[in-house]
C-alpha cells in the first residue's frame, strides 16, 4: 500500500514578544493539503512529546486509509517554565504555578495562529481546536472554554484538573477551590463546543477525598458534571478511561488515533 506522506514540514522558531523566548513548534501538513477547500487546525501542548509516539507516521496511516479529514497539525514544545506558562490564565495555583499561562493564551492567539496562516494556510480553516497533555491538557481546556469564538474542540489526556487554589492542607474545599471547576461553573454555555477526555485507571494513586477513586478520574468526571449542568450532553461529551493506562507519553499515544477519528474522522 503506498502511504501519503504527512509531511513535518519544518520545525519553527516563532520569536514571541508575549512569552519573551524563541518558541519551538512542529508542523504537520496533511497530503495534498493545498487541494483541499476545507482544512482544520489542530494546537497541541507539549508537541515535543508527539515524536515519542511517532505521531507523523500515524498521521500517515490515517491519512492511507482514508480515515480522516485534512488537518493541520502543530505541536507547541514547552519551555523550562512549562509549570508557569500553562494553567489558568489570570488565576495561579496555590504555589503561584501558571503566572505566565496568560502569556502564553496571547501568544497562541496573536502570534502563533497568524503565523500559520501568514506561511502555511492563509484560508480560513473549516474550524480549530486544541490538544493537550497532564497540564498542557488543562491549558488546553482553558483556551478553549474561554474562547469558543475561536476554538469548538478540546482533547484533554490525563487533564491536571485537581489544579487548586489552596493547598491540601490549607482549608481546601473541592466544592469551591479546583480552579477549571470554578472557571466553567462562572462561565456561560457556548454552542457547539466540544470535548474529548480521557484517563487511565493507573494515571496515579493518590485520593484527597479517600472514596475510592484516583483523583485524575474524580477530578475529570467533577469537571464534566460541572459542563453538564451548563447544558452539555452526550453529544458534546466523549469521556474514555483506560484500565492500563498510565501518566505517560505511551498511553497517550494509544489514545490520540482514537481521539483523531472522533474529531475529524470520515
Amino acid at each position: 500500500m503506498h502511504v501519503p506522506r504527512a509531511v513535518l514540514a519544518h520545525k519553527k522558531h516563532i520569536s514571541s514578544l508575549f512569552l519573551d523566548r524563541e518558541v519551538l513548534v512542529d508542523i504537520y501538513l496533511p497530503p495534498n493539503f493545498a487541494e483541499a477547500n476545507l482544512v482544520s487546525l489542530l494546537l497541541i501542548n507539549d508537541g515535543q512529546d508527539l515524536p515519542k509516539f511517532h505521531f507523523d507516521t500515524m498521521l500517515e496511516v490515517m491519512y492511507a486509509e482514508n480515515q480522516i479529514n485534512p488537518l493541520i497539525c502543530v505541536g507547541i514544545h514547552c519551555s523550562k517554565d512549562r509549570r508557569m506558562e500553562y494553567g489558568t490564565a489570570g488565576i495561579p495555583d496555590y504555589k503561584g504555578r501558571g503566572i505566565k499561562a496568560g502569556l502564553h493564551k496571547r501568544f497562541v492567539l496573536g502570534e502563533l495562529i497568524p503565523f500559520i496562516q501568514n506561511n502555511f494556510f492563509p484560508g480560513n480553516f473549516k474550524e480549530k481546536a486544541y490538544a493537550g497533555f497532564s497540564l498542557g491538557g488543562l491549558s488546553a481546556m482553558d483556551m478553549a472554554w474561554t474562547h469558543p469564538n475561536e476554538f469548538s474542540k478540546v482533547g484533554v489526556f490525563s487533564g491536571s484538573f485537581w489544579w487548586r487554589l489552596k493547598d491540601i492542607q490549607g482549608g481546601y474545599k473541592e466544592e469551591t477551590d479546583r480552579i477549571m471547576h470554578k472557571i466553567v461553573r462562572e462561565g456561560e454555555y457556548s454552542p457547539g463546543l466540544k470535548f474529548y477526555f480521557t484517563t487511565g485507571s493507573l494515571d496515579e494513586k493518590m485520593d484527597r477525598n479517600n472514596n475510592g477513586i484516583i483523583d485524575s478520574i474524580d477530578d475529570t468526571m467533577g469537571l464534566i458534571g460541572e459542563l453538564e449542568k451548563k447544558g452539555y450532553n452526550h453529544n458534546d461529551i466523549f469521556y474514555i478511561n483506560y484500565e492500563d493506562g498510565r501518566h505517560d507519553v505511551k498511553t497517550w499515544g494509544r489514545a490520540m488515533p482514537d481521539f483523531l477519528k472522533w474529531g475529524w474522522g470520515k
